[in-house]
């Protein structure tokens, strides 16, 4: 039996799928698709799956990834990623499949993109400013039991940059994704928008890497 990883990217009106629910399309489509996954035992048998740094809803992401395990592994992988993709719902695309490399722990750090059109140009520059000449910049983050608390963005983006690209405005970003600290980028849109008034909504955001301590891509 062997842990396979499933690469996929997550887009469009896809980015409003919860992780619940993409924990029910992703069950629907391996069934489908016919591959040899491994089901748990007992009275409901189910497929055992891994996300690894699950994306927060609406955000889009092209560097999404769940491990299953599967008995025997499959002969062709592109066959398999085809017929995975044959099953699976627009704005999630699978990308590839592979034996599981890294373990999801090894995940640090995730890397964004905030896509601004042409028209907010003026606004983000703005906001990009005034961020940065600030000393600080406190949100309150709340966590997994629901408890807050304050912390300061400036600890894990000291500065942002804003690069023009044909389409219009793109701010990359570098959070954390551990599973000790994960900071969301819409903590980062709304600090923005309360002190610049930057409209949060007007920001697509994009994850387009996910990063080991080291720097390493996680693979």
């Amino acid at each position: 039996m062997t842990t396979v990883r499933i690469w996929f990217t997550k887009t469009g009106e896809a980015a409003y799928i919860s992780l619940l629910d993409l924990q029910r399309v992703m069950q629907r489509a391996l069934k489908r698709s016919r591959l040899p996954v491994w089901y748990t035992q007992g009275f409901n048998p189910h497929i055992y799956m891994t996300f690894a740094a699950p994306l927060a809803l609406g955000q889009e992401s092209l560097v999404e990834s769940l491990d299953c395990k599967m008995d025997p592994v499959p002969e062709d992988w592109q066959q398999a990623r085809q017929a995975l993709q044959d099953c699976l719902p627009k704005g999630i695309c699978a990308t590839k499949l592979e034996p599981a490399g890294m373990d999801p722990s090894c995940i640090a750090s995730a890397e964004y993109e905030l896509q601004y059109g042409v028209n907010m140009a003026h606004a983000v520059l703005h906001a990009v400013q005034s961020y940065n000449s600030t000393a600080q910049a406190l949100v309150e983050k709340k966590g997994k039991k629901g408890k807050v608390k304050q912390i300061d963005l400036k600890q894990y983006v000291p500065s942002l940059i804003a690069e023009q690209q044909q389409a219009g405005l793109v701010v990359p970003l570098t959070l954390p994704a551990g599973n000790t600290l994960t900071v969301n980028p819409a903590l980062l849109l709304e600090y923005l928008e309360k002190t610049t008034g930057l409209p949060a909504s007007a920001a697509r955001v994009l994850r387009v890497a996910l990063k080991t301590p080291d720097g390493e891509n996680f693979c």
